[in-house]
Parts: C-alpha cells; sequence; structure tokens
C-alpha cells in the first residue's frame, strides 16, 4: 500500500510580516510592529478569560482541558496529564470559503 503525502509549506514569523507588508503597502517595520501588538492583544485578552472574534475570519477562545490518563512513552508507565487551560480557534465562515474555494 502507497500512502500520497502532500508537502505542507509552513509560514513563519517572518513570512508572515514580508506578506503583511506586500498586502497592506507598508514597511516590514510597520507590519512587525502590529502583528506583535497583535499577538500582544490576543494574548492578554485570552489570559483574562475573554473571547476575541474578528467578523469573517474567526474567534479565539480558552477552554479548559481535563485531566486524563496517558502513558510515558520512554516506561510505558501509566501517568495523570493534569489539566490545563489551551487557546482553541474556530473558523469564520468568509475564511472557511476562502480555502475552500476551487
Amino acid at each position: 500500500m502507497f500512502v500520497i503525502t502532500k508537502k505542507i509549506n509552513i509560514m513563519n514569523k517572518t513570512e508572515l510580516i514580508d506578506a503583511m507588508a506586500n498586502n497592506a503597502g507598508i514597511s516590514k517595520v510597520m507590519a512587525r510592529k502590529a502583528l506583535d501588538g497583535f499577538i500582544k492583544s490576543v494574548s492578554q485578552a485570552l489570559k483574562k478569560g475573554d473571547k476575541v472574534a474578528l467578523s469573517g475570519f474567526g474567534a479565539f477562545s480558552v477552554v479548559e482541558r481535563s485531566s486524563r490518563t496517558g502513558i510515558n512513552p520512554s516506561t510505558k508507565e501509566t501517568m495523570t496529564i493534569e489539566a490545563k487551560n489551551v487557546v482553541k480557534f474556530k473558523s469564520g465562515a468568509e475564511l472557511s470559503d476562502k480555502i475552500n474555494k476551487k
């Protein structure tokens, strides 16, 4: 049985800044400041327990992942994985439509 895999390109922060600068017609310095400001603002809001919704793009929220039992891959012993808060992203309808257009 053959499995065909598609190579996925990953855009890093520098490439995102370049794309933002190009698409917005601003300098890379300004794009970096805008991206850093966005990340800081979203992080602060989520830390306070707020939800961040960007109409047409999506929404960021925090959900609590309950504790669960896992297996240590090295020792094969069972262990308890503690509960923690994780960030969840739900895409908006416009974003979903854009990535699903053929």
